[in-house]
């Protein structure tokens, strides 16, 4: 199913096509030299991660999309959980949003790149005859 096909390679950082490749070159979201390093093509599959300049540009949407999420949740909270004054709130969600930032950054280019290349089991099972 898409959705379950789209979490899976969103949190273990796979391919979208054949869920077998990694997509960033550090599994670590908070390994500073290599945030925001993506391999150039799939080492399973051989995709293209980038198929045009700018590819990921439309990432900034999902992006977008991802941290009015985390503001949601943490006002649904706020109203009926929580109850702090709003300087500490705002305080509390402007940092929260900056630490996951980075998980944030690679989510939002796994999605986007799922938008475009869905999960294809023959993908998954093909053998290599060749490396790249």
């Amino acid at each position: 199913m898409l959705i379950f096909n789209m979490l899976y390679s969103m949190l273990f950082n796979k391919c979208s096509r054949c869920h077998q490749g990694d997509v960033f070159e550090s599994k670590n979201p908070y390994d500073l030299t290599k945030m925001f390093k993506m391999h150039k093509t799939c080492s399973h599959c051989h995709l293209q991660y980038e198929d045009e300049p700018s590819f990921f540009y439309g990432a900034m949407y999902v992006s977008y999309a991802i941290s009015s999420g985390w503001f949601m949740i943490w006002y649904a909270l706020e109203n009926f959980v929580l109850n702090w004054d709003l300087l500490p709130f705002a305080i509390f969600v402007m940092l929260f949003i900056v630490v996951v930032s980075p998980l944030t950054l690679r989510w939002s280019r796994l999605i986007w790149l799922n938008f475009f290349y869905k999960f294809k089991k023959e993908y998954k099972n093909q053998t290599h005859h060749h490396h790249a």
